[in-house]
Formats: C-alpha cells, sequence, structure tokens
C-alpha cells in the first residue's frame, strides 16, 4: 500500500488521521461565508477543505422532463437537477483565491471535479489531491483522466457494488495512478447508522490494498470515531456554519463545534488504538508496586514452618510473586522474620 501524500502530508497507516472538512454548498453562494468556512474549519481541528468543482451545465442539461426531476424520498424531492446545482455549485472564480486562503491558515485544498474541463482548471490552480464523488465512481473515463494527473486520488464508494469498486480502482491504476484511498461512503442524506457497514473498510484494503476511510453523511460524531477504531486514515465531514441556515446540504452537516468535538475524539482514538505491544505501558509501572505479592504476615523464628497463616498475599507488590506460595509452603524459615516483610528467596531455608 501506498500511502497518499498530500500538500507534504503523508496519509495513511501509521499516520495522524487526515480530517477533510467539506465545504459543498454551504456557502450559499456568498464568498464571504466560504472564507468563513475555512476559518471555521481551521479552527475546529480540519486538516483540509474540500471544494466541489462543476457547474450547472457540466452536471446535466436544463430540463423539465420528468426524469431530470429528483425523487424517491430525498432532502432534494421535486427539484430538478439543474436547479439543484445552480443553488449549490461554488464559483470556479472563487476557488483559486479560496485554496490560497486556506494554504494561508495551514490547510490543504483540494476539490471534486465533476468531469474533464474541471480537471483541466484544478490542473491550473495547481490542487494537490483529487476527490471522486460517489455519483462519479462509474465515470471510468473521468477516473481514468484524473488518475494521469499523477496525484492522489480519494474515491467515495456510496451506492458502488464490489465490482464496480474494483472497475474503478483498475481504471485509476492502468492510467498511472498509485496513491489511491477509498472512502467508505453511504449516498443517503443524512444516513442512518444501520447504513454504513464500518466493516466494509477492512475489506477494501484486503482486496486493493489501499489506504480506506469514511465519508459520513450521519450527523453525528460517533461514525468517525468508529470508523478510525477499524482503521480509517481519512474522515470527510460536511461542513457548515449552521445547520440552522437552509441549503442543500445543511441538514447532514457538522457545525463548528461538533467537527471541533469529532477531531478531538478522533485524536483520543487514535492514540488510544496504540500498537499490539504486549507489555505494560510505561505509565502503568509505578502501579506495579501496588500489585499482590508473597508477604510474612506473623512474627517468625528462624526454622519455624511457612503456612498459610504466617504467609499470604496481599499488596504491595515487593514480594515474590503470588504464584510462588505453593513453593515457599511448607519450607523454613533461614532468619527471623518481622510480621510486614515482604518475602524473598533468601528468606527460605531451602533456598538460600
Amino acid at each position: 500500500m501506498n500511502n497518499l501524500l498530500i500538500n507534504g502530508r503523508s496519509v495513511g497507516p501509521g499516520k495522524p488521521v487526515y480530517l477533510v472538512a467539506e465545504l459543498s454548498a454551504n456557502h450559499h453562494q456568498n464568498f464571504d461565508e466560504a472564507v468563513k468556512l475555512i476559518a471555521a474549519a481551521k479552527k475546529s481541528g480540519a486538516d483540509a477543505v474540500k471544494l466541489q468543482t462543476y457547474t450547472p451545465d457540466t452536471m446535466t442539461i436544463k430540463s423539465s422532463s420528468q426524469c431530470f426531476q429528483v425523487k424517491g424520498g430525498t432532502l432534494w424531492d421535486n427539484q430538478y437537477l439543474y436547479d439543484l446545482y445552480q443553488e449549490a455549485y461554488t464559483p470556479w472564480q472563487w476557488q483559486p483565491k479560496l485554496k490560497e486562503i486556506a494554504e494561508e491558515l495551514g490547510l490543504a485544498c483540494f476539490s471534486t471535479p465533476f468531469d474533464i474541463s474541471a480537471v483541466d482548471f484544478l490542473e491550473r490552480i495547481g490542487v494537490p489531491a483529487y476527490k471522486v464523488a460517489s455519483f462519479e465512481l462509474v465515470d471510468l473515463p473521468l477516473i481514468e483522466y484524473i488518475a494521469r494527473t499523477g496525484k492522489p486520488m480519494i474515491m467515495s464508494t456510496g451506492m458502488a457494488t464490489a465490482d464496480e469498486i474494483e472497475e474503478a480502482v483498475a481504471a485509476a491504476r492502468s492510467a498511472g495512478a498509485s496513491q489511491i484511498a477509498l472512502l467508505k461512503c453511504t449516498s443517503a442524506y443524512p444516513a442512518p447508522p444501520e447504513s454504513l457497514n464500518l466493516r466494509a473498510m477492512q475489506e477494501f484494503q484486503r482486496r486493493w490494498d489501499v489506504v480506506v476511510g469514511l465519508s459520513d453523511h450521519t450527523v453525528s460524531i460517533t461514525a468517525a470515531v468508529a470508523a478510525v477504531a477499524l482503521g480509517a486514515c481519512i474522515i470527510e465531514k460536511h461542513f457548515t456554519l449552521s445547520r440552522s441556515v437552509p441549503g442543500p446540504d445543511s441538514a447532514f452537516s457538522l457545525e463548528p463545534q461538533e467537527f471541533e468535538e469529532m477531531s478531538q475524539a478522533v485524536r483520543f482514538t487514535e492514540k488510544a488504538l496504540g500498537s499490539a505491544y504486549l507489555q505494560p505501558s510505561g505509565d502503568e509501572n509505578a502501579m506495579r508496586a501496588l500489585r499482590r505479592s508473597l508477604f510474612v504476615v506473623q512474627d517468625m523464628q528462624m526454622g519455624e514452618l511457612f503456612t498459610e497463616k504466617n504467609v499470604r498475599s496481599i499488596r504491595p507488590g515487593y514480594g515474590l510473586p503470588p504464584k510462588r506460595l505453593k513453593d515457599v509452603l511448607g519450607k523454613h524459615a533461614a532468619t527471623d522474620i518481622k510480621q510486614g516483610t515482604p518475602l524473598s528467596e533468601e528468606m527460605i531455608k531451602e533456598f538460600s
């Protein structure tokens, strides 16, 4: 597996989890609000902000035909696709400046291109990586075009079958991509927890030997923490200043305080996971002295027999380990021993 290298930052196993704030449509077509989103994302613990690069005309056509109307119980039911994308898109003329602002704050800024013209534009402004949206995972020509840039590719897998993921990964690799991440994603907005199937990330690793992560559409931080515990190296969450402000993506986006709580929980989790090292941690060393050990609990005279009455396993841990009790009973004291003395082999005639 090759880790991703994004603006000099290595992303993958053994590295800090990479937290991506997806701005999507939460700027509400207001440049100043987009700038505020980036600043809030930095303050909330994000490592990167992500844009979306499309126009209504690169996504669809303007038509009132029923097949262009959203249906199926979504947040956007009855809207026509062209109108939805007109409301949601990020003007391209903003994007170089937004990238500059993000980088001045120490954030990476990259984007999801939805067609070849968007890739060409993003190459001109020098994005460090690319995201492939779940809906575009089946657009193999687009994936191949992105792969030929040689930049890291992060691909979401919402709605995808195993065969479709296989085709996407194969297309990217055949076109030269060597840094690939697959994000488990459920394309439901918001996504119920029972739909997430986070263990699929482990299958991604097994089948395709890629960096894995989660593109999370729940309105919660819990899924992100669970994903990190299962090996996620990237967490992507939609980010808004306030869900109370209506917008195409507001309902399933995290507010700054929530994103910050997620960031803190993820950092705690990655520290807690540690390694499979089967030894006490350094922080436990002082406590080892408080474990049980064998002590003489009654005054004894030289030659006296050790019995269960005068030797016991008690705290603290300065004497012989409790497992040695069977070796001690029936032996004789090599010297006088006062009550409260930790037992050692030198005090046992047969051992001294």
